[in-house]
């Protein structure tokens, strides 16, 4: 079997070189998984992404895997059902590193727009949809609630329900699909854009890339075109047929990351008038607020959290949580990503969270919508229609491991024993990023001690993780470790380790301490 890691000369020949069963534009979960798909059937696959994998909405998501408690009041039980079957799969089969359980509480306050009845009773229904394998649901006592969620404001009349979901890093999962469908023999590569799709015979069969790196043009060649880019998606469409028009639209999504004043272990749903929630998340330590959703009509590339979207996201959690928890000085870090929902009339937040797959008048593939929690059995349905349009045997559907899927306990525990000398949460951060891989990540340490020191001071990731980042998943810029590689930039300490991360960078391998960049902490 082809081992499609290597240079990033040695995948670009691989691109020039190779006629390949399927091309996949477009590196976030829906690309990652529709490869992953592909490669486990036997297919020779390539993808490509103009931006870094996870560069776009698959980084800025609000980290949930989960069944979609509010769609099942918009009557979308179909959806809920499938959502509650693909977390279980992904936290016990797929990736039990990187999805992992989570308990809700549910704050029903006097003016909130629904009755602690309703709540009760919707709670009831959405475990039912998960065959009641979470745990108890229902109503919670103020005490019990204040101990999960520290910052909850326990106001007279205020009554409490809870449910259970999963949570997950949303980058490094896109990161994991990516790694097992290399080991498939699958070529990826990043920051190499589509300028225009090769035709033959009146179909797709191909596309010419740049890369962005050295202005590196390449043909690709391939039996099937598969379009997976998410807010680009009609970008790609007109390549294909320029009358293509506009099949989507977009919804921002913001968030805040803040420093809590304690330790929370459960996150928190408020309900908002209009059928939208509020989340507070515990992530990694921090606490994950959001989030907004608002048309958008901008450039993609552009949509950044603004001051504005700061100001909803801690006036609406405000309905639910003391305001001394999500002070605007706690706040660290902030990020936007866009959904892509089908065209309809309904308001964004009204529209049902529907994956469309569409095949182009020249044969190329468009995958639209979704959500993450379904992106595995989204690239099981896009890589089956791209399969079938040319004749190739497709999956089977069943849900497999990803590279590294391991029990993260056992994994700190396996650390422990072979690097004794790592402080506890680092051992269990990165068995909690890499499962069963973090003894690769580690390798190299056992020859240089240095690469146990931290990236930045204030959070557990280490100078292994950028040197991993370099070697084995084709990062190339600060924020390609920072943000998407490591949990550094979301911990609010992306200007304190730039510097040094970028001396790394430009060294090749060089030196991550900040005295070694010219900077300090």
């Amino acid at each position: 079997m082809a081992v499609g890691r290597g240079s990033r000369a040695d995948r670009l020949e691989r691109l020039r070189s190779t006629v390949f069963d399927v091309l996949v534009i477009g590196g976030g979960a829906t690309g990652a998984a529709t490869a992953w798909a592909a490669a486990r059937t036997g297919a020779r696959v390539a993808l490509v992404d103009r931006r870094d994998a996870a560069g776009a909405t698959s980084s800025a998501s609000s980290k949930l895997v989960h069944g979609g408690l509010r769609y099942l009041r918009l009557g979308d039980v179909r959806l809920v059902r499938e959502a509650h079957r693909e977390r279980r799969w992904n936290a016990s089969v797929v990736a039990p590193h990187l999805v992992r359980p989570l308990s809700f509480v549910l704050p029903v306050r006097p003016d909130s727009p629904y009755r602690e009845s309703e709540l009760r009773l919707g709670v009831f229904l959405y475990g039912a949809l998960s065959g009641f394998r979470d745990g108890r649901s229902g109503k919670m006592a103020p005490a019990e609630a204040a101990r999960l969620a520290p910052g909850l404001r326990l106001d007279p009349g205020t009554s409490f329900v809870s449910y259970h979901d999963h949570q997950t890093d949303d980058a490094r999962l896109v990161l994991a699909a990516l790694r097992t469908a290399e080991d498939l023999g699958t070529t990826w590569l990043n920051y190499a854009e589509v300028l225009s799709l090769r035709t033959e015979s009146g179909r797709v069969a191909g596309a010419e890339v740049r890369d962005a790196i050295d202005g590196e043009a390449v043909s690709v060649r391939a039996r099937v075109v598969v379009n997976a880019t998410g807010p680009w998606l009609d970008t790609i469409r007109a390549l294909e047929h320029p009358g293509a028009g506009t099949s989507v639209r977009l919804s921002k999504g913001a968030h805040l990351v803040l420093e809590p004043e304690q330790p929370w272990s459960a996150a928190v749903t408020s309900p908002l008038p209009g059928g939208r929630v509020s989340f507070a998340i515990p992530w990694h330590g921090m606490l994950l607020l959001g989030t907004t959703d608002e048309a958008f009509e901008g450039d993609p590339a552009t949509v950044a959290a603004t001051p504005a979207d700061e100001a909803q996201i801690l006036a609406e959690a405000a309905t639910t949580l003391d305001a001394r928890a999500i002070r605007s000085d706690r706040v660290r870090a902030s990020f936007a990503g866009l959904r892509v929902l089908p065209l309809s009339g309904a308001g964004t937040a009204a529209t049902k969270r529907e994956t469309v797959v569409t095949v182009g008048p020249h044969g190329m593939v468009s995958v639209a919508g979704g959500k993450l929690t379904t992106w595995r059995r989204i690239g099981v349905d896009v890589a089956t229609r791209a399969l079938e349009t040319v004749g190739l045997p497709v999956p089977d559907g069943r849900p497999a491991p990803v590279a590294g899927a391991a029990d993260p306990a056992r994994v700190a525990d396996d650390l422990a024993r072979s690097h004794p000398g790592l402080p506890a949460d680092v051992r269990a951060h990165l068995a909690g990023l890499y499962g069963s891989l973090a003894h690769e990540v580690l390798e190299p340490a056992a020859a240089d001690h240095s690469l146990y020191e931290p990236i930045v001071e204030g959070a557990p990731d280490i100078r292994a993780q950028a040197l991993y980042a370099v070697e084995r998943e084709l990062a190339l810029t600060p924020d390609d470790i920072l943000r998407r590689r490591t949990t550094v930039a979301l911990r609010g300490l992306e200007a304190a380790a730039r510097p040094a991360v970028q001396a790394f960078l430009d060294g090749a391998g060089g030196d991550l301490r900040p005295e070694a960049a010219g900077g300090s902490r």
